[in-house]
């Protein structure tokens, strides 16, 4: 079930991803490969944890501003969700720029490189990040 994305949901969350799509193609990010972070090496997305009281919408276009260099209005936001994993929430996201954002990208201080994929690659690919790849499907099937 959706749950509304105007972040007046009250729920304490951990953090926020966004599925950001520049044109008919999937904003991703390799993610540094060092064993001290959860999935190096792995295909992410832009997001990351909550900063002070922040809402889902803020957490999400502020961590996709510091590593893709996008500046994301809330409403561009077009699908929203909150889910639990490990008894904790997390927002999931997702977004539409037109194709000319690309020459906007500019990879902030995490991650080896960035790269637009067709959404369906992401879904089966081995490095892409699993329960991101759900949230993903769960999107692109409510579309």
């Amino acid at each position: 079930m959706s749950i509304s994305i105007d972040g007046d949901d009250d729920t304490a969350f951990h953090g926020a991803k966004l599925a950001l799509f520049i044109g008919d193609r999937l904003a991703t990010i390799l993610r540094d490969d060092r064993v001290d972070i959860p999935w190096p090496a792995h295909w992410d997305l832009p997001g990351g944890g909550r900063e002070g009281s922040e809402n889902g919408p803020t957490c999400a276009l502020r961590e996709t501003r510091e590593e893709l260099g996008l500046v994301v209005s809330q409403a561009s936001l077009c699908w929203g969700r909150l889910y639990w994993r490990k008894g904790l929430a997390f927002w999931f996201f997702a977004a539409h720029l037109p194709t000319t954002a690309e020459k906007d990208i500019k990879l902030g201080d995490e991650g080896q490189r960035w790269a637009l994929v067709d959404p369906h690659h992401y879904l089966k690919n081995p490095k892409a990040i699993p329960q991101f790849q759900s949230r993903l499907a769960d999107y692109l099937a409510a579309t």
